[in-house]
């Protein structure tokens, strides 16, 4: 990867310690007590592993040319974005705390966290890991990195989509299904409805 300007320092930094203190923190966590087979999680690993690689360091150098030449104002609020990004993933997992896992399964006590920023979205970690995405790639600029975010996003997606299924059929697809009607899964309703109301009981 080719850093080209003090804010590319920034977001590499950015995801560098997000890394670390996630690495860390992932002692912070009860053991599964029921996981889906690992051959359906193949998928959304890869996926995820080749975003990040286009993301930071395009294994095709003409990809790894800028496509425009970004601002620097705009620099500095894409790396806000970015930092904003880790903040909101950051507090999901506090507020998860110990039922926190990197892998779907679940977890002896088990049940479903519909407040804070689950109350927002309902998988507000991979929310907060995309938007990170898209600000370091739209402050490269580069083709690579923009195909890594699009492969990154698609990984989360289909993560978040075995996570549901899951969880429906661990802890009743009644209760599951009620969650999930009020609350989306990975982009807040408020930016789509103005004055919107809806909240978790």
């Amino acid at each position: 990867m080719q850093v080209r300007s003090a804010s590319e320092v920034v977001i590499v930094c950015l995801w560098v310690a997000w890394w670390i203190s996630w690495t860390v923190a992932a002692l912070w966590r009860d053991r599964a007590s029921k996981q889906p087979p690992l051959g359906s999680q193949i998928g959304y690993r890869l996926l995820g592993i080749a975003g990040f690689l286009l993301l930071f360091a395009s294994l095709y150098p003409p990809a790894d040319v800028p496509l425009l030449r970004v601002p620097d104002t705009i620099q500095w609020a894409l790396v806000g974005l970015g930092a904003a990004g880790f903040a909101f993933a950051w507090w999901a997992r506090i507020h998860l705390g110990r039922l926190w896992s990197s892998n779907v399964g679940r977890k002896a006590d088990h049940r479903i966290v519909d407040s804070g920023p689950y109350g927002i979205v309902r998988h507000p970690i991979y929310t907060g890991i995309i938007v990170a995405a898209a600000g370091t790639a739209a402050l490269r600029a580069t083709a690579g990195a923009w195909m890594g975010m699009v492969l990154l996003t698609v990984g989360w997606y289909l993560k978040a989509r075995l996570e549901e299924r899951f969880l429906r059929e661990q802890l009743g697809a009644e209760r599951y299904d009620a969650y999930a009607t009020r609350v989306p899964m990975l982009v807040p309703r408020s930016l789509f409805v103005r004055g919107n109301s809806i909240r978790p009981s």
